[in-house]
């Protein structure tokens, strides 16, 4: 089947990527001429694993097209997927402004009947602006008689896994009409996503509303899942509780399960923070107040900074003359995304306090460069208080405290007795609550982990 993909960005590059590894012919666009230079030439711009050899080999099969004409793109998928950004506006809302430019562009240049995919995470009722927009693109060419289809296809792709995500997913919900180029369209969808239905049935139809709303509705159980176990963490600080044992405890009931239970510094990336802001901003356009996404976003906001507090607590809020081994940028594993990522928060509040850095992380020290760089824009000087060492023991050295930031495999088993003759103080910061306090103190390190009763230790 020939396809278009509309934006090369995350969710973009590994829809299109997988899709052409499945045999069909992809044309990726992107306005940007640097970066269809750059997929063209086999390089990614972003780092997942197992992407960059999809890309490459989908190149060298022919099914793999990247460019910029816009015309030539329309032209050619009997299947549009929209797939760029909507970022947060300030009041919170999704910023639609590129997924109706796309639209519009469909609607200019589109000749026969297309199914126009939003798979791009949007607010409740976009589907009914961007066919607004293609209807009023085609009527100004006086081609009306021209039918087309918008359908709502959210992506569930974890950063970090998007790759197996795509190729072995947990459902693929389609939101379609009840007309006939509704119906149209849903056979086309099934047609596509057919080699993932062998198994089993996955595909969940639904009306487009309900399609849109799910993704948001998704994200946001998560988020809440996240905020709730990161505010009885901080409660288990204080009772002297263990959070790792109640988790175990709350997650081997059935109704819970364990996932999204890990108590830590908070969550961060392009779609949490985001979404959950968006789905309240879409509850108060109805009159409606979402208490408890609310809720979750402000424990988030605060969960940030309790590494923070767990530093000024002990070593106070003046850090002139300390230097921190840094351990993890990116705001999870896997990724190079710095966006939202607790790191920032903490490396901030660091510097600010005139503390020296010393960070690691194993793909995410050049994204991190350009968005501290964009951090302290106001305080330029303050960046040369923090370097990036190559190894997570040379972060570690002479350092008055290591803090744990990101759980990337690496950081899971140290040879702690190395660590401990490398430190100038054998303190760990662990904010992903990655080894065991009393495996921490029995090799001799003050251990501090998040809702682990290590406040009393």
């Amino acid at each position: 089947m020939n396809i278009t993909i509309i934006g090369t960005g995350y969710v973009g590059l590994v829809t299109g990527t997988c899709l052409a590894d499945l045999g069909n012919h992809v044309f990726c666009l992107d306005l940007d001429p640097a970066k269809i230079a750059t997929l063209n030439g086999g390089d990614i711009p972003i780092y997942e694993p197992g992407l960059a050899d999809l890309v490459q080999q989908n190149l060298a099969a022919e099914r793999l097209i990247f460019s910029t004409d816009v015309q030539a793109a329309v032209r050619h998928g009997d299947v549009q997927f929209i797939a760029v950004g909507t970022p947060s506006d300030e009041d919170g809302s999704a910023d639609l402004r590129y997924v109706l430019a796309a639209a519009r562009n469909i609607g200019r240049h589109m000749e026969s009947f297309k199914v126009v995919v939003d798979k791009s995470t949007v607010p409740v009722g976009t589907a009914d602006k961007v066919a607004a927009v293609i209807r009023e693109e085609l009527e100004k060419r006086g081609r009306g008689d021209i039918g087309f289809a918008v359908v709502s296809n959210p992506e569930f792709l974890k950063e970090g896994a998007a790759v197996d995500d795509f190729m072995r997913p947990d459902r693929i919900v389609l939101g379609v009409s009840e007309d006939e180029p509704g119906r149209e369209a849903l056979a086309i969808m099934r047609k596509l996503y057919a080699p993932f239905n062998r198994n089993h049935e996955r595909t969940r139809v639904m009306d487009v509303r309900s399609a849109e709303f799910t993704k948001y509705a998704a994200n946001a159980m998560l988020a809440t899942r996240i905020s709730f176990m990161n505010e009885l963490a901080n409660l288990a600080d204080r009772v002297g509780a263990d959070i790792e044992l109640v988790r175990q405890g709350m997650g081997s009931d059935p109704r819970i399960g364990y996932s999204f239970l890990y108590a830590g510094t908070g969550y961060g990336g392009s779609c949490f923070p985001k979404d959950v802001a968006a789905l309240a901003h879409t509850a108060q356009e109805y009159g409606q107040e979402l208490h408890v996404l609310k809720a979750v976003e402000a424990v988030n906001d605060v969960q940030k900074l309790v590494l923070v507090d767990k530093i000024f607590e002990r070593f106070g809020k003046n850090l002139a003359g300390r230097r921190f081994a840094l351990w993890g940028l990116a705001f999870k594993p896997n990724t190079d995304d710095m966006r939202e990522a607790p790191s920032r928060v903490v490396i901030g509040a660091l510097l600010r306090a005139g503390a020296r850095i010393a960070a690691h992380d194993p793909v995410a020290v050049g994204e991190a460069q350009r968005v501290l760089a964009l951090d302290f824009a106001d305080a330029p000087a303050l960046l040369e208080n923090i370097h990036f060492a190559g190894s997570p023991m040379q972060a570690a050295e002479a350092a008055d405290a290591l803090v744990i930031v990101t759980e990337w495999k690496a950081y899971k088993s140290p040879h702690l007795e190395r660590l401990k003759s490398l430190m100038k103080a054998p303190v760990v910061i662990d904010g992903r609550n990655l080894y065991e306090p009393w495996t921490m103190r029995d090799a001799g390190f003050s251990y501090v982990g998040v809702g682990r009763g290590s406040d009393r230790g």
